[in-house]
């Protein structure tokens, strides 16, 4: 499922792009620029078939289709930004802070007893943050990652997902999906010094910092429990998505107890599921590319 860059497991199928190092496409074998593996993987009896394949139109009506499943999701009412000053393409970097408010002026926190955000926040503060040092795991961490996945996949939005990622062949079982979340998202891997100091959960929700700046982060839950202590300090934003319901869409510039984004995004008001599901559809679905 975590395909090479060089492999066409699990390409079998897809539209050519010019980023990838070898091609998968139903053209390749003419056009003599397949990967080496091609005819095992997408050949008559290859495992990764054209039905494995997943093609842009069918992520994007699932990702729509996700969207609509976001029962969780925050309603008109429960969040009120404040986004104040909007930096230009020249102001993202100089670290000044032009808002001197902060950017959430209510949140409806009813929102986080619900089972999938309860949940969500326990694993916040499971993380050091510091790159190149590596994370210890406790029984009860252990613990929490497994309570999470178990609630967010009681919600129709990641059955959903599987059903469809089942259909495509690249799960059996419920269970053996809900083993690669675990692994793809909690599973420990280096991004210094060889030490297994990161996760895709850590990075992505709770955020690290890397040569003295913010690496990740881009979660709103995360970024409006840190202002409420007083640890994040919102400086601009950059963009402000069109949308007049939830999810939003938020380019920002902040400092994390004194370490800085210069460009961070996050969806604003999705549940823990939309984003869990929307990002690992994608991993699945373009391994490697953006």
């Amino acid at each position: 499922l975590y395909t090479a860059p060089d492999s066409c497991e699990g390409r079998c199928g897809e539209p050519f792009s010019e980023e990838d190092e070898c091609h998968c496409h139903r053209e390749c074998d003419t056009e003599r620029n397949c990967c080496e593996d091609h005819e095992r993987h997408c050949g008559p009896a290859g495992f990764s078939s054209s039905r494995a394949s997943i093609t842009d139109q069918e992520l994007l009506q699932l990702s729509e289709q996700l969207y609509e499943l976001d029962h969780n999701k925050a309603r008109p009412g429960d969040i009120a930004l404040n986004p104040q000053h909007r930096a230009g393409p020249d102001e993202t970097g100089d670290k000044r802070d032009r808002s001197p408010q902060p950017l959430y002026k209510f949140v409806n926190e009813e929102l986080f007893s619900k089972p999938t955000y309860a949940s969500f926040i326990k694993l916040l503060d499971n993380y050091q943050r510091a790159t190149g040092r590596e994370e210890e795991v406790t029984a009860e961490e252990l613990r929490e990652q497994d309570h999470f996945l178990e609630e967010v996949m009681k919600t129709e939005l990641m059955k959903k997902l599987f059903v469809f990622l089942q259909g495509k062949g690249r799960y059996i079982s419920e269970q053996e999906f809900l083993q690669d979340l675990k692994e793809m998202w909690f599973g420990l891997y280096s991004r210094g010094d060889g030490e297994r100091d990161s996760s895709g959960f850590e990075h992505v929700f709770s955020g690290e910092v890397k040569k003295g700046k913010v690496s990740g982060f881009h979660n709103w839950i995360r970024f409006y429990l840190l202002e409420k202590q007083e640890l994040v300090n919102y400086f601009s934003h950059n963009f402000n998505g069109p949308w007049d319901s939830f999810p939003d869409v938020l380019g920002l510039q902040f400092s994390w107890d004194g370490f800085y984004k210069e460009v961070g995004s996050a969806f604003i008001g999705s549940s823990p599921e939309f984003e869990l599901g929307l990002y690992s559809l994608c991993f699945l679905a373009r391994p490697g590319r953006a």
